[in-house]
């Protein structure tokens, strides 16, 4: 089942971990293999000017079998809400991991053509810069506010022209915990520009942490579920709408539970 099918998915109950991770006591030999598998075909793809939509949902739905296979849990919410738009849109999101950057395509990329805000670092990568860059993303610096706004509005305002909706984490650095005093309003402030709703994404994907020296290599806790619900859309000129976005984040986190320790 594709996970865009129905408005809710979930990893069926009988679905077998591989012989690996039932073999090993660490989950990240089963898991990174075949992500690492993934990640150098992708950009092989990329490097040919192959790595089309089509292949970037397969790439993302490859790591959600990854996932499933080391005995990852994954739910999605919501689904109602993103096929009822009726053009693009902004989805606003806490950001947690390297999970949602690798997971989000296969979830919103078959309703509707998406992109994302990354940073501009992220494109210099040897191997998955070339896969970021097949995908026309927003390049942001962080070193200077006034210049990333700029960009986010004038690239987000071009792509959302041409129908492409965009993803953006506005704490910008992961972090398990969710501080709305670093959750800035650049989303929102997209939208308003752009005539476009915004429909909040609350997410836990602390299952994949962060690594010590390679963050995006970190500890694999199949223990701990994977959760992604979107909320109805919002009006992107009303003064309510941040205060909306931090609300349902906050509130679907504190539901969840179990982030107090991590």
């Amino acid at each position: 089942m594709a996970l865009a099918d129905h408005d809710t998915y979930r990893t069926p109950p009988d679905r077998p971990r591989s012989l690996l991770a039932r073999l090993s006591p660490w989950p990240e030999l089963a898991f990174y293999p075949p992500v690492l598998r993934i990640v150098l075909r992708s950009g092989r793809q990329a490097v040919r000017g192959a790595y089309d939509a089509e292949a970037w949902v397969r790439a993302s739905l490859g790591i959600v079998r990854a996932m499933e296979a080391v005995g990852m849990r994954l739910t999605v919410e919501g689904m109602d809400h993103v096929r009822g738009l009726g053009g693009p849109a902004v989805f606003v999101g806490n950001h947690m991991s390297t999970l949602e950057t690798f997971v989000l395509p296969s979830i919103l990329q078959p309703v509707r053509p998406v992109t994302f805000v990354v940073k501009d670092t992220l494109l210099r990568y040897p191997v998955f810069g070339p896969v970021l860059r097949s995908r026309d993303p927003i390049a942001v610096g962080r070193d200077n506010p006034r210049e990333d706004l700029r960009a986010v509005l004038d690239g987000g305002r071009d792509r959302l022209s041409r129908g492409i909706s965009i993803i953006i984490f506005p704490q910008g650095i992961r972090s398990p915990a969710f501080d709305p005093a670093q959750f800035n309003s650049i989303g929102v402030k997209l939208a308003a520009r752009a005539g476009v709703p915004v429909v909040p994404l609350a997410l836990r994907t602390d299952a994949w942490g962060s690594g010590r020296w390679l963050k995006d290599f970190g500890r694999v806790d199949p223990s701990l579920p994977v959760r992604f619900r979107f909320g109805a859309p919002l009006p992107p000129e009303d003064k309510g709408t941040q205060a909306a976005v931090v609300r349902f984040i906050e509130e679907n986190l504190a539901a969840w539970g179990g982030l107090e320790d991590r």
